[in-house]
């Protein structure tokens, strides 16, 4: 075997260019060398049609129409089964086909689970748990350069490490790599995924309040720590842009527990003074970075918050329904009312 290709198939972001003369968007034969062995893995819900340029573009079929063409004439356009394959280049259209709908050997490949609302930390630890690489070495791929996001920003905050930059920048989700996939293919793959789930967004309404899809990617992770509830999700985002609006501290507990690194369970008065830039009681404005990873969800109720005049919302309910309200005055009715119910602590 001259070597290995590794190509995910559904990701916009991952290049194709993986070997010298393979054209982007064509869908003609590339030269590669027969015998080759090439990673390929197919994301849930990839069209055949895209499955079909891909597998043109690096070299593994002669051209894209043929496979549409096959596919369709034989019934099994979505019968093609997400996963990871290890094809060679040179095989028969048909050997590739039905090796697509037989899908793939187990053995090959293995599922990974970050779950929403974990910091960077939090994320590489539960990648290490499920890898076979070290926090280390996933830490150093981010840290290093060779893994880049196009909201990655340019410097952590004061006092911050440089990982911090990545904080929120890596989607959780169920993934499913390849036995050999390394710390950055993994790594990239998940940077890739929350780029197109940011892109998917119409981001003109956080635009038009003078922020931009990163801004907006914040108060996802915002809303991710507070909503308990998808259909809050939107208004608790209308909460956050009404005050930022108005200039208001937005005085978000969630914040504050990430400023401290620890949750006690309880923000105390005392936490509510502690010096950092992630201290929404003290300044004004957003955090300068999201403070977790978030679901679609989340990034889609930032882009498009509820229509309210809601400036303040608060527990009500222990299944997670918050209490919204207008003014000061009824928001701290409705918090006495939850603190007589036991609710919260009094």
């Amino acid at each position: 075997v001259a070597g290995i290709l590794v190509v995910f198939v559904g990701l916009t972001s991952v290049a194709r260019n993986l070997a010298s003369g393979i054209e982007n968007e064509s869908t003609a034969t590339v030269a590669i060398e027969p015998g080759l062995e090439v990673v390929f893995v197919i994301e849930p819900g990839t069209p055949a049609s895209v499955v079909g340029t891909d597998l043109a573009s690096v070299g593994l079929i002669a051209d894209a129409g043929d496979f549409q063409s096959t596919v369709r004439s034989l019934g099994v356009a979505d019968e093609l089964q997400a996963g990871s394959y290890t094809l060679v280049t040179g095989s028969e259209l048909e050997t590739i086909v039905n090796t697509l709908i037989a899908g793939p050997d187990p053995t090959d490949v293995y599922k990974v689970t970050v779950i929403e609302g974990l910091t960077i930390d939090g994320v590489l630890a539960s990648l290490s748990e499920q890898t076979p690489y070290t926090v280390t070495q996933f830490a150093s791929q981010l840290t290093n350069g060779a893994i880049d996001s196009p909201y990655l920003p340019e410097e952590a905050p004061e006092g911050s490490g440089d990982l911090v930059r990545w904080e929120g920048l890596l989607a959780p989700d169920t993934y499913e790599f390849a036995v050999e996939a390394s710390p950055s293919e993994i790594l990239e793959r998940m940077a890739d995924t929350l780029v197109d789930r940011v892109r998917d967004q119409d981001w003109s309404f956080i635009e038009g309040i003078d922020l931009d899809p990163y801004d907006g990617l914040i108060i996802a992770s915002l809303i991710e720590k507070e909503a308990k509830l998808d259909e809050e999700r939107p208004v608790i985002a209308s909460v956050i842009t009404n005050r930022l609006e108005e200039g208001m501290a937005l005085q978000i507990d969630a914040t504050i527990i990430y400023a401290l690194g620890v949750n006690s369970g309880e923000v105390t008065t005392a936490d509510l003074q502690v010096e950092s830039p992630y201290n929404t009681y003290l300044y004004t404005g957003l955090p300068p970075t999201p403070i977790g990873g978030v679901r679609t969800a989340s990034i889609e109720a930032a882009a498009s918050p509820a229509d309210t005049d809601y400036y303040y919302y608060v527990l009500i309910d222990s299944d997670g329904t918050h209490g919204f309200s207008e003014t000061l005055e009824e928001h701290n009715e409705k918090k006495q009312a939850a603190k007589d119910a036991g609710v919260l602590t009094p």
